[in-house]
C-alpha cells in the first residue's frame, strides 16, 4: 500500500509540482488563458446577446414596442480526469550521485525527503511539457493520448468561428488576411493576440529581415507584432495555423481552462510499489478542460488539411486504363517520379494517371506530390499493375518473357 505525502513535507512538494502540473505551460505562463481552479464537475461560461435596442422616443411605450431580445446560452468547462504514474528503483542512484543515495540498512533503505523533492521536480517537468501540448492540441477520447479537448480542438470544431480560406502566399499575406477578418470591436481590444507556431514565426521573421527596407538587423530578431497586435509563438502550436482572438487571465478573455485542485493528501502518493519490493511509485491525479467563450470572436486560418489526395493507391488490370486522383491543395504543388508503363496528366481537380497495356510481369512504382512553398509536406501515390496472363506471356520456348 502506498504511503501518502506527510504534512511536514507536502506543502513544498505540492507547491512545486501541482503548480507546474496545472499552470506550467505556455498558454498559462504567458497569461493567454483564464485558469479556473477548483472545478470539480462543471463550470459554466454564460453568454448573453441582444439585438438592436435603440428606437424613436414614445411617450407611452407598450410591450409590442420592445426591441432587443435577450439570447442566453452557456458553454461548459467539464474537466476530464487523468493521472501521472511512474515507478523507479531508488538504488539506481547509489553509483550516480552521492546525495541521492538511499539511507539506512540495505534491506530497510528509504528514499530521503529531499530526494523525493528533486525527483518530483523532474516528474513535474515531464508533466509540464505534456500538459502544454494537451492544452492546445488535446482531444478527448479513449486512449492515453486523448485526455481532454485543447483550445485549438475547440476552435476548429466551433461553427461560429470566423474562417479564412487557405491560400499560397507569404506569412505577411496570411497575417494580413487574418487581420482583416478580425471584428472591429475585437481588433480594438488591447488583449487581442495572434497565436501561431514557432516555425511560422521564424518564417515571418525571415521575411521581415530579408526586406530591402524597414527590416531588422540580420543579427537581431524583429518585434513580434503585426499591425501593432502582439504575436505569440507557441512551441506546441501546429505549423500552418494562425488564430486571432482576445487572450488574458481576466474575465474578458476568450480562452478558458478549468482544472481541479484536489486535497493535498489525495493529490500525490509516493511509496513502495509492493511491500516486498524495492521499487517506488509516484502517482498524481488531475482534471482539466478548455473552451472558448465566443466563437465569433475567433479568426482561424488553418492550412493543415488542405493538402491531400484520394485515392493514394491505384491498381490497374493488365489491359491498362486511366484513373483519376482528386488533389486538394492550398497552393501550387509539384509532381515527380517516373514509373515504367505509367503516365500522368494534370487536371482541374488533380491528376489523371494512365497505365499502358502490360505485356510482361507485374509492375508499379510511386509518384510524389509536394507543395512548392513547403516541400516538407509530401504525398505519395502508389501505382501497380497486374502481370499479363500466363497464356500470353509464355513464349514458344516455354520461358516467361520479362516486362519492363
Amino acid at each position: 500500500m502506498g504511503v501518502e505525502v506527510k504534512s511536514a513535507y507536502s506543502g513544498e512538494v505540492l507547491t512545486r509540482l501541482l503548480i507546474r502540473a496545472t499552470t506550467g505551460n505556455e498558454l498559462v505562463n504567458r497569461g493567454l488563458i483564464r485558469l479556473e481552479p477548483n472545478v470539480a464537475t462543471k463550470f459554466y461560461l454564460p453568454r448573453v446577446k441582444t439585438g438592436k435596442m435603440l428606437q424613436k422616443r414614445k411617450e407611452q411605450p407598450k410591450d409590442e414596442d420592445s426591441k432587443g431580445d435577450f439570447e442566453y446560452d452557456e458553454r461548459v468547462l467539464e474537466p476530464k480526469e487523468f493521472m501521472a504514474f511512474t515507478t523507479f528503483n531508488p538504488r539506481s542512484f547509489e553509483g550516480i550521485w552521492r546525495p541521492w543515495q538511499p539511507t539506512g540498512e540495505l534491506v530497510f533503505r528509504e528514499l530521503p525527503n529531499h530526494v523525493q523533492n528533486e525527483l518530483l521536480a523532474e516528474l513535474g517537468k515531464v508533466v509540464d511539457f505534456e500538459l502544454g501540448w494537451h492544452f492546445i492540441n488535446g482531444k478527448y477520447g479513449k486512449t492515453d493520448d486523448e485526455l481532454f479537448d485543447g483550445v485549438l480542438t475547440r476552435i476548429v470544431a466551433d461553427e461560429e468561428v470566423i474562417r479564412v480560406a487557405p491560400f499560397c502566399g507569404t506569412m505577411k499575406q496570411k497575417l494580413r488576411a487574418v487581420y482583416r477578418r478580425i471584428p472591429k470591436a475585437v481588433r480594438k481590444s488591447s488583449n487581442v493576440r495572434f497565436l501561431m507556431s514557432t516555425e511560422d514565426w521564424d518564417k515571418y521573421d525571415d521575411e521581415l529581415t530579408d526586406q530591402s527596407s524597414k527590416g531588422s538587423d540580420t543579427t537581431g530578431t524583429n518585434p513580434k507584432r503585426f499591425k501593432n497586435i502582439p504575436i505569440e509563438d507557441l512551441a506546441a502550436w501546429p505549423e500552418g495555423v494562425i488564430v486571432a482572438t482576445v487572450c488574458g487571465r481576466d474575465l474578458k478573455t476568450n480562452l478558458w481552462a478549468g482544472v481541479s485542485m484536489v486535497n493535498d493528501f489525495n493529490a500525490v502518493k509516493i511509496g513502495p510499489l509492493t511491500n516486498a519490493g524495492e521499487k517506488y511509485f509516484f502517482k498524481m491525479l488531475m482534471k482539466a478542460d478548455t473552451n472558448t467563450a465566443f466563437g465569433e470572436e475567433v479568426v482561424l486560418y488553418d492550412e493543415r488539411d488542405y493538402f491531400g489526395a484520394a485515392p493514394k493507391e491505384l491498381n490497374f488490370a493488365a489491359a491498362g486504363g486511366t484513373e483519376a486522383v482528386l488533389v486538394t491543395a492550398c497552393c501550387e504543388y509539384s509532381v515527380t517520379g517516373k514509373v515504367a508503363g505509367f503516365s500522368y496528366e494534370r487536371t482541374e481537380t488533380g491528376l489523371s494517371i494512365t497505365a499502358a497495356e502490360n505485356t510482361g510481369g507485374a509492375r508499379g512504382g510511386k509518384f510524389t506530390l509536394k507543395l512548392k512553398n513547403d516541400t516538407k509536406q509530401a504525398i505519395e501515390i502508389t501505382v501497380s499493375q497486374e502481370a499479363k496472363s500466363a497464356e500470353v506471356t509464355q513464349g514458344g520456348d516455354g520461358n516467361e518473357q520479362q516486362g519492363d
